[in-house]
């Protein structure tokens, strides 16, 4: 069976010219639809879909103006638009209620001809156009969407993060919210790829991440930080929810078994810096970062595998001294800033020594 070139919707009360259209057209490969009034017409106009309609101005029931505007209020179909020559001011009309274009009675076939090819001609450039905006703008979604996740883990990155943590931040300012950061960090990862090689190492980071994410509710932000650190932003979450919250990552990830590609299996743990805002030791989102990632500083240089806050007293006792080396044997990391809880405050709020940008907890 011949593809037609297109469905053709022709609303005219005259016999004798609707069938003089529905032949021409057929003849020229076109599926011609008929309406004998406008009411009609507009109502095939919803139901066939259409590529073109051609609309005649003096129909008997309401309008050919009538019938363009109401076809032209869902559907931006071209329409060409048939009068006759004492018919000029129905043709400007509908000229304005939406119509493409016009030829007037009686028909030249030729005219029509070339009119309706040029419409057509004109509504595929346009849907042609439409099509590569929209693949231009999916493209443009999936590039922003790559730019923002993490290309191993499948979470957020850390430009991520950052992006949302200012947004968050300012959200929880506006609305006198609570907002709560966590810092996460593998224990001993170094030697996850020295004894079984990095793809054991990419296979432990990935799976980490979705125990993280599985934990979260839909409205955190959870994403690699960088290296093995993942930081999961709560929203409206005040610090001892967020302690709870925290311990509970580090018991499901403690009690996972994880699976390494050459069918071994090994365990590791997590440790955690948890803070929050408002406080305080908090004036501005860099403060609440450095905060986070201060806490779980201590919870690595004090034996891993814990949760500590960063206004807490293991957190203040610790800072207190001079920094304790590590349980391994592994070098040991800079010391959190101050001592004493006022030094602790300034720790908080001004950052420490080592800060977060650029920053590494140790294995």
């Amino acid at each position: 069976m011949t593809e037609t070139r297109g469905t053709i919707l022709v609303v005219e009360d005259e016999p004798e010219i609707r069938r003089f259209l529905r032949t021409s057209l057929a003849t020229e490969g076109y599926r011609v639809v008929e309406a004998g009034t406008g009411a009609r017409g507009a109502i095939d106009a919803g139901s066939h879909k259409p590529d073109l309609a051609i609309v005649d101005c003096g129909l008997p029931d309401i309008d050919g103006v009538q019938v363009i505007r109401r076809i032209r209020a869902w559907s931006p179909m071209p329409i060409l638009v048939l009068s006759a020559r004492a018919q000029e001011r129905s043709k400007i009309e509908a000229l304005d209620a939406g119509a493409d274009d016009y030829i007037t009675k009686p028909i030249n076939f030729a005219e029509l001809e070339a009119r309706v090819n040029s419409l057509l001609r004109i509504k595929k450039l346009q849907s042609d156009l439409a099509e590569s905006k929209q693949e231009l703008s999916e493209l443009n979604d999936k590039l922003r969407r790559i730019s923002l996740t993490d290309g191993l883990t499948d979470i957020d990155n850390r430009r991520s993060l950052e992006e949302r943590l200012g947004e968050m931040w300012q959200h929880s300012i506006r609305l006198h919210e609570p907002i709560a950061l966590i810092m996460c960090d593998i224990d001993k990862f170094k030697s996850v790829n020295d004894n079984y090689g990095h793809q054991a190492g990419d296979s432990v980071l990935k799976t980490v991440a979705q125990l993280l994410k599985g934990a979260a509710r839909e409205i955190d932000r959870v994403g690699r930080y960088g290296g093995e650190e993942f930081l999961l932003i709560l929203s409206g979450t005040v610090l001892d929810a967020a302690m709870t919250f925290a311990q509970r990552l580090r018991e499901i990830v403690e009690g996972h078994t994880f699976s390494l590609p050459d069918g071994k299996t090994i365990t590791r743990t997590i440790s955690c810096g948890v803070a929050a805002a408002p406080h305080p030791r908090v004036k501005d989102q860099e403060a609440l970062l450095r905060a986070a990632d201060d806490a779980l500083y201590v919870a690595k240089e004090t034996g891993r595998n814990r949760v500590v806050r960063f206004d807490g007293a293991d957190f203040n006792e610790h800072t207190q001294g001079k920094g304790n080396n590590s349980s391994d044997g592994e070098k040991p990391v800079k010391q959190a800033a101050g001592s004493g809880a006022g030094s602790a405050t300034a720790g908080a709020t001004t950052g420490s020594k080592a800060s977060a940008e650029g920053r590494r907890a140790p294995a």
